[in-house]
């Protein structure tokens, strides 16, 4: 038996942790590659890793019970992750990371803990070296002719698999469930606060990192997004840490594009923690004097207010409070509605963003969309702008919402950008991952 590299073991941590804790998969992930001193591929490869058995537990646990014989209720905690990221690894990452018997043998490793002595290493062993003989097998009885099968092959709930089959129709459903499991596109936005994109560019090159600005015949493409194609996690960390490029989608981008904020108005952004939507308007605003941002998390509040300050973007207030709660101030040129959602556009880019979530949590979000939406047309001048966005899929929290807007008018965005037009409201837009490759954004915008 071979040592688990450290890889593999933040790996297994970052798994238990996001099943067994709740843990988020980003911050367990980074928690455990600091304690373990990951850099450089090391780090790319434990991320890789991770995040792809988190996306993949539906499928790997239907493995288990076909495998076993038994439910992954009846397994020990520790036994279930190292099946968990074994199966990941032998059936879906095998030619990216080594060979079998390195899975194999390090995941019964991981399995042992403490001492090498934990009961159930041997049902491991034996799983997943049937696992490896069996795997074309396996992989050839995955379907997805309906939703029940979709849900398995694609790793998802079955309720998301059954939303989207009676919203998209089958063929979108299948391809967009098809797009969740890629490695999702980088996209960073050029800080016109800190430089130019070419000035961006310039400093990315120098840092041995690739990108390139998204391609014009490709739809949305910010001007000033960039993708980036290579280079080590810390060299593009030290640029984002510098201000001169922030982590943002082409789809996130194209909602503040759409706001179009400029220099002399006054924006409130409702919901805007993290920050990323704010630093962008800021951006537009010329340094940030004019922009109210609302947000009720406090720790969310206090990473908008570091991230604006880094940014440049240090005429910007921040207000922490409810969204819904009483406005800081009236009669504001637009008003950016970026609600709470279930985050269904992002699968690709959140590992553990579909198991989150249920049925019921789209009509509490939807709901309480109404509510800050509502808010906003009360903050918004007569003729003002309003942008209501949210990174999901799903009609209820989308265009049910925008339907009862008490709106004057709405500005036809899928005349703007046809090939983005929602099927369910050609006024408004629906970027996919599938089709456009980016993080999915509903984006409709309205004069008060």
């Amino acid at each position: 038996m071979s040592v688990p590299t450290p890889a593999r073991r933040a790996a297994y941590e970052t798994l238990r942790r996001v099943f067994e804790e709740d843990a988020w998969a980003d911050r367990a992930l980074r928690s455990a590659a600091t304690r373990l001193g990951l850099a450089g591929r090391e780090r790319a490869q434990a991320q890789s890793l991770a995040y792809g058995a988190v996306q993949r537990r539906g499928s790997t646990d239907h493995f288990i019970g076909e495998l076993t014989g038994r439910s992954t209720g009846r397994l020990d905690a520790p036994v279930l992750a190292a099946l968990r990221l074994g199966l990941y690894e032998l059936l879906f990452a095998a030619r990216a990371h080594g060979a079998d018997h390195a899975a194999v043998d390090q995941s019964v490793e991981l399995a042992k803990g403490p001492g090498g002595r934990r009961r159930g290493s041997g049902l491991v062993n034996a799983v997943l070296r049937r696992a490896a003989r069996e795997r074309e097998s396996l992989l050839a009885g995955l379907a997805d002719a309906d939703p029940a099968s979709a849900a398995i092959a694609h790793s998802v709930p079955l309720w998301l698999a059954e939303l989207w089959w009676h919203e998209l129709g089958p063929d979108a459903a299948r391809s967009i469930l098809g797009a969740i499991n890629v490695p999702p596109e980088r996209g960073y936005r050029a800080n016109r606060l800190a430089g130019s994109r070419d000035e961006a560019l310039s400093v990315l090159a120098e840092a041995g990192v690739r990108a390139r600005p998204c391609d014009p015949e490709s739809a949305p493409c910010p001007a000033a997004v960039l993708i980036v194609d290579g280079g080590e996690w810390e060299r593009v960390e030290k640029a984002v840490a510098g201000g001169m490029i922030l982590p943002q989608s082409r789809g996130s981008a194209t909602v503040v594009e759409v706001l179009t904020p400029e220099p002399g108005e006054r924006v409130l952004d409702l919901c805007a923690g993290p920050g990323i939507k704010a630093t962008q308007i800021a951006a537009a605003l010329g340094g940030g004097e004019g922009l109210v941002c609302v947000e009720r998390d406090a720790g969310r509040a206090a990473e908008l207010e570091e991230l604006l300050a880094r940014s440049g973007a240090r005429g910007a207030e921040v207000h922490r409070s409810e969204a819904a709660a009483p406005l800081p101030g009236t009669g504001f040129d637009a008003v950016l509605v970026d609600p709470p959602c279930s985050g269904l556009g992002t699968l690709a880019s959140r590992p553990d963003a579909r198991w989150r979530h249920c049925p019921e949590d789209v009509v509490d979000m939807a709901t309480l969309a109404e509510r800050i939406l509502a808010r906003a047309f009360e903050a918004v001048r007569p003729g003002g702008r309003v942008v209501y966005s949210t990174c999901t899929l799903s009609s209820r929290e989308n265009e049910a919402v925008v339907a009862g807007a008490p709106a004057a008018s709405f500005d036809d965005l899928g005349d703007r950008y046809p090939t983005l037009r929602s099927p369910a409201d050609g006024r408004c837009l629906q970027t996919r991952q599938d089709r456009d490759r980016t993080d999915g954004f509903f984006i409709a915008s309205m004069r008060a």
